[in-house]
């Protein structure tokens, strides 16, 4: 979801490698499993209730005490016109949401949640609505084994900006949806830590552009947001609220 002014293969793969022949020391490592080698723990309503939470921390009229069962190294990564790399860790998206909302108050008064039994195991379709009018979202939230939410992806819900343009695929479950949540080795361990720095995780992102920059981006956040909002410029919010037909 935007906030405005301050807003390899897995371990199923790999065992599936191991046990045509392949070298076992070779196959990638369990801590680089990918978030779709983990299948849901929770009940499907444990899901739905996490998300919702996490609408509430960006709606005024809820308790600002509770958040989501974030997990310790969380990320949220918002597509164009949004900010790309907007929360990480799980301080940071606490605070950081709630200086946003205190800069721009939101309330989300339209949405629909759900739970998938494969993931992101919760995905909704919401609308906040800003002083200046209202904004649908769609979002995405990928958990651990623990029922720790672990990473966050938003797209505006408008024409060319979603994560598919498929009219028959509203939740995005077709195998050609461009997410980044499945491509992030690590989601898919038992504790679903990204691990930035690691050997898998560099092998992974130079074969993939935009695994690349957000890795980049987890090593300096502040700084990279700064230059994310700073480029996106003041037609980011009109494109992707809907707003104008702003280019």
């Amino acid at each position: 979801m935007p906030r405005p002014s301050n807003a390899l293969l897995g371990l199923a793969l790999a065992a599936s490698t191991v046990g045509c022949g392949a070298d076992p020391s070779t196959a990638p490592p369990a801590a680089a499993a990918l978030s779709t080698a983990l299948r849901p723990r929770q009940t499907p309503a444990y899901y739905v209730a996490q998300a919702e939470l996490y609408f509430d921390t960006l709606d005024t009229r809820a308790d600002p005490a509770l958040v989501p069962n974030y997990s310790s190294r969380v990320a949220r990564w918002e597509w164009p016109p949004w900010y790309l790399l907007t929360g990480y860790e799980r301080m940071q998206m606490i605070t950081g949401t709630r200086l946003a909302l205190s800069f721009e108050p939101s309330t989300v008064p339209t949405r629909d949640c759900r739970a998938f039994p494969v993931q992101p195991f919760a995905r909704c379709r919401v609308s906040f609505v800003y002083k200046r009018g209202p904004c649908p979202i769609f979002e995405e939230f990928t958990f651990n084994d623990q029922g720790e939410m672990t990473f966050i992806e938003a797209w505006s819900d408008q024409p060319g900006m979603r994560p598919t343009e498929d009219p028959n695929d509203a939740w995005a479950e077709a195998p050609t949806v461009r997410r980044l949540s499945t491509r992030v080795p690590g989601l898919g361990n038992a504790n679903g830590l990204i691990e930035p720095g690691a050997e898998w995780m560099a092998a992974a992102a130079a074969r993939d552009p935009e695994l690349a920059d957000f890795v980049r981006r987890t090593q300096s956040f502040y700084r990279s947001w700064a230059q994310a909002y700073s480029d996106a410029g003041p037609t980011a919010f009109p494109r992707g609220c809907g707003w104008s037909a702003a280019p």
